[in-house]
């Protein structure tokens, strides 16, 4: 195998070998299952994903990334038994539809400097585990940092739908990429039958098992008083989710399931034409439009049957969040019974007042771009809609 052919391989061995030789020399990947959904991934890639040379080496680097951490952490966790005697209590957890202003939310909350948010440096660069004298100086902020400009300069319009930051949280989604079974996957990349099997058949209870290994991980030298947590894909095993936090607080968010879903179909639109020369705007909409009701709906029949007396929940709407964000905080914090410092109160007024609306550009999209029919929608949401009360926006 030439170098070119190396470098945008989806062979499995080949994506093993590099993530083990990046890694030291590791071949431990845990317990839990790894390798037959990274198959999967990657026969999707191959299949369907209708890549370009670049979008192969993306997506191959994304895989060796995700297989070399895996190790990492592993390695890492038979090295320091002590973190497997972590405890996380009381983890809150920002859970909706995309587009509903959770990353926003995500960062205000994680400002508070009693709270622990994974960042994204971390995220990305984990072993060895983050330490609390060093998190603001460690080498690989910087490390991490220095991947942002290609993307940047690939598609300038994302940091206006998305910003970026070694220094920025991080969210769940990303993190499950360590066990192959993530929604993200099918975001970046046009990869269908994985995703089928993604709703359908995978095994969330592995994916909470390593999550909750990997906030040991990094809480392990670097605690904060609780957990500040988001992504969407919750919603996919927001049952296995309970079963290991049974006393999570979660804020839920909602927002007119149109805007959410034409939002969502043009930043998926924009990240797939990095790798892609083929993008069906319409295909898009349509697909996630269909998976994310039925896992809405998925969502809302856990909450009605299994959410514990010990857990709680707060519904955020949007258009409360955008006429004042540090009021919806407030609200937060009281119905989660947390405690706000005034410094934290300062530091999270100030970063809210440094990142308004636009700071780095408008995003516009328009439903007909997307072939979405905004009643068509309404009515596949119509469960939603009614629960909680949602008007057009």
């Amino acid at each position: 195998m030439d170098k070119l052919e190396s470098a945008t391989s989806l062979d499995i061995d080949s994506i093993l070998n590099q993530a083990s030789d990046d890694a030291g020399g590791l071949t431990d990947f845990g317990e839990l299952p790894f390798k037959e959904p990274l198959a999967r991934v990657l026969a999707s890639l191959e299949e369907e994903a209708k890549l370009n040379e670049i979008g192969r080496y993306i997506a191959r680097d994304r895989m060796v990334t995700h297989s070399r951490n895996r190790l990492l952490y592993t390695s890492d966790r038979q090295r320091h038994t002590e973190i497997s005697q972590e405890k996380i209590v009381k983890p809150v957890f920002i859970i909706g539809l995309p587009r509903t202003g959770t990353s926003i939310l995500h960062d205000i909350l994680g400002r508070d400097a009693s709270s622990r948010v994974p960042m994204t440096w971390e995220c990305m660069f984990p072993s060895p585990p983050p330490r609390r004298n060093t998190f603001t100086t460690d080498p690989r902020i910087a490390q991490c940092q220095a991947t942002f400009p290609d993307i940047e300069q690939m598609i300038p319009a994302f940091k206006t739908m998305h910003p970026m930051g070694a220094e920025l949280s991080q969210e769940c989604v990303a993190l499950m990429g360590e066990t192959m079974v993530t929604p993200l996957f099918h975001n970046q990349f046009r990869v269908p039958s994985y995703q089928n099997w993604v709703d359908e058949d995978a095994n969330f209870a592995d994916v909470y098992a390593f999550h909750h290994q990997q906030l040991q991980h990094f809480q392990w030298q670097c605690p904060g008083d609780r957990w500040m947590l988001k992504t969407g894909a919750h919603m996919w095993g927001l049952e296995h989710l309970l079963r290991q936090y049974p006393d999570a607080r979660i804020v839920f968010t909602h927002r007119d399931p149109v805007k959410s879903m034409t939002s969502y179909a043009s930043l998926t639109a924009l990240v797939r034409s990095m790798g892609s020369d083929e993008i069906d705007r319409e295909e898009i909409a349509a697909d996630w439009i269909d998976r994310l009701q039925r896992v809405l709906n998925h969502a809302m029949d856990v909450r009605d049957t299994q959410i514990t007396s010990e857990a709680k929940i707060y519904e955020m709407y949007f258009s409360d969040f955008v006429d004042d964000q540090f009021s919806e905080v407030e609200k937060i914090y009281e119905a989660l019974d947390i405690e706000m410092s005034g410094s934290a109160a300062d530091a999270m007024r100030h970063f809210i007042a440094d990142n308004p609306k636009g700071k780095h550009g408008e995003h516009s999209y328009q439903a007909a771009d997307y072939g979405i029919n905004p009643a068509a929608v309404r009515d596949t949401f119509s469960r939603y809609i009614e629960r909680f009360g949602l008007a057009p926006e």
